[in-house]
């Protein structure tokens, strides 16, 4: 007997229908091909062994199974599921009338239990989109994928719970998410706020900007000074998602296996900060079997590097074009695949390997060749891609023992939301610039003109600081965003010049000021 079953693949952050049609006929052995890598072929242990300790019979036939298209790599082992329900229908142990609306997906345990895949959020989104009545897979996906409306979510623990959904004699109701009632739930649910910084007022100043802007901050200053403290709050005052940036910073999460048991909706901004000690392909993705890295995972949201120099070389430069394309490009021989990389990038770093050379009180004991050794390996290429350099001075112990005061975080939240609605209504809502920090050339251009006293200003500073075109575009950006938090409509002196006191590693001698 002939059957057709269907699964998914997942590339990128998209998911691909896959059929798997088997065959029972005469004979003896059983056959899997389609290129399965090694996990696909091993299912048919697992599955011989489930069927062993659930009272179910593998056929002693000849059992052929192809896994359609052909011509693409299968990995992973969540075939198993979609295989060994073609098997039970081609042998009549099962109805075959219903299986043909489903997506089926799970990885068999030896006693017949269906553990956890990777990526259901985006095969749910296929199946919807490929005009299948619902999905069956693992019941610790099953509120992940009930993200998508309008398709039937089956959660499954065990085969014979599978058996009982196509035989239509099951009590199991498919899984229901309320996805904008919990949305809307948990937009203000954060652990940090902004009121528990004492002092900082220039650099929380900085951050408001780059939250205003979706600018690239970096974070100069001593141990202790309170770089980590401010870069961890940087989610609460950052515009909350919209659902279309939520259900994507899902899917990606979902594909890497982040999104864990409770499942659910993606409501706040990622927030990921890798240890130095990082590779390459973790931090942009890759790998024999494809995976999103660190900087897909902060997509829509923050990327933050502490003790920026002590990251490899090798592992900063390869994101110098994410940060310009804000999408990676992973080629290999078996595969090439897109991962979306549209993250603020937030990096601290000391002054110098001691880190006291700013230190309104401790004493340096790095010589100058030390501090620019050290200064040295931030490339300058990499630097220019930073909008904002901002310098973080230790706060006073009178500070420290204060109480609690100044704005919160949601004050401030509220002043950058006002600042992107601006950025929305200037752009157009439905243009792919969404920040002043995406601006294009000729939006660059268009938005971000200046009068000739403040043409001077910015002249006379990249000829005295000896910067780049990309340091002056992004002196321009930051410096619209500036106006932008003003209200303002024009760039004014004022803007620029705030907008250039952000440059600190490009003034010189700012270290033994």
């Amino acid at each position: 007997m002939f059957v057709k079953t269907f699964c998914s693949t997942v590339s990128g952050i998209d998911a691909r229908t896959i059929t798997v049609e088997v065959n029972c006929s005469v004979g003896v052995n059983t056959y899997i091909v389609g290129l399965p890598e090694q996990a696909v072929k091993e299912s048919q242990q697992r599955i011989i062994s489930a069927f062993d300790n659930n009272g179910l019979r593998m056929p002693g036939r000849k059992i052929v199974v192809n896994l359609a298209p052909a011509d693409l790599r299968k990995e992973g082992s969540h075939y198993d599921l979609p295989i060994a329900v073609g098997i039970l229908a081609a042998s009549s142990q099962i109805k075959a009338d219903n299986i043909g609306k489903y997506i089926i997906l799970g990885e068999l345990s030896l006693d017949g239990s269906i553990s956890p895949i990777k990526g259901a959020l985006p095969i749910a989104v296929a199946a919807l989109k490929d005009g299948f009545e619902g999905v069956i897979l693992p019941r610790a996906n099953a509120r992940e994928a009930a993200v998508v409306h309008k398709l039937k979510v089956y959660g499954v623990e065990n085969i014979r719970d599978v058996i009982e959904i196509l035989n239509e004699e099951s009590a199991i109701e498919p899984t229901v998410v309320n996805t904008r009632e919990e949305y809307y739930a948990n937009l203000e649910n954060f652990d940090f706020d902004f009121i528990d910084v004492k002092g900082q007022a220039s650099v929380k100043r900085a951050l408001e900007i780059a939250a205003a802007g979706g600018h690239n901050v970096l974070m100069i200053g001593s141990p202790g000074s309170g770089k980590s403290m401010l870069a961890k709050r940087m989610p609460t005052i950052m515009p909350p998602m919209t659902l279309a940036e939520a259900l994507e910073a899902t899917k990606i999460h979902s594909v890497a296996g982040k999104i864990g048991t409770q499942g659910g909706l993606l409501t706040a901004r990622p927030f990921r900060a890798p240890h130095h000690i990082i590779s390459d392909v973790a931090l942009v993705g890759g790998g024999s079997s494809p995976m999103p890295g660190e900087i897909s995972l902060a997509h829509n949201g923050i990327l933050f590097l502490d003790e920026l120099p002590e990251f490899n070389r090798h592992v900063l430069e390869v994101m110098r074009q994410p940060l310009e394309e804000r999408q990676i490009t992973i080629a290999r021989s078996r595969y090439k695949v897109d991962y979306p990389a549209n993250f603020m990038l937030i990096a601290a770093m000391n002054p110098c390997p001691c880190g006291y050379s700013t230190h309104p009180d401790k004493e340096c004991t790095c010589s100058a060749a030390q501090i620019m050794r050290y200064m040295g390996k931030i490339s300058g290429p990499l630097l220019d891609r930073i909008d904002i350099h901002i310098e973080v001075q230790p706060v006073a112990i009178d500070s420290m023992a204060a109480k609690r005061s100044g704005e919160t975080s949601a004050d401030v939240r509220a002043r950058v939301i006002a600042a992107r609605e601006l950025q929305t209504a200037r752009f157009g809502a439905e243009n792919s610039t969404f920040s002043n920090s995406m601006m294009t050339p000729d939006e660059l251009e268009n938005h971000c003109r200046l009068d000739s006293a403040t043409l001077h200003l910015l002249k006379t500073a990249m000829s005295r600081m000896g910067l780049s075109a990309r340091a002056y575009d992004k002196i321009l950006k930051v410096a619209r965003t500036i106006a932008d938090l003003a209200a303002a409509d024009n760039i004014a002196e004022n803007h620029v010049a705030e907008a250039i006191s952000y440059r600190n590693l490009d003034r010189e001698g700012w270290l033994w000021k």
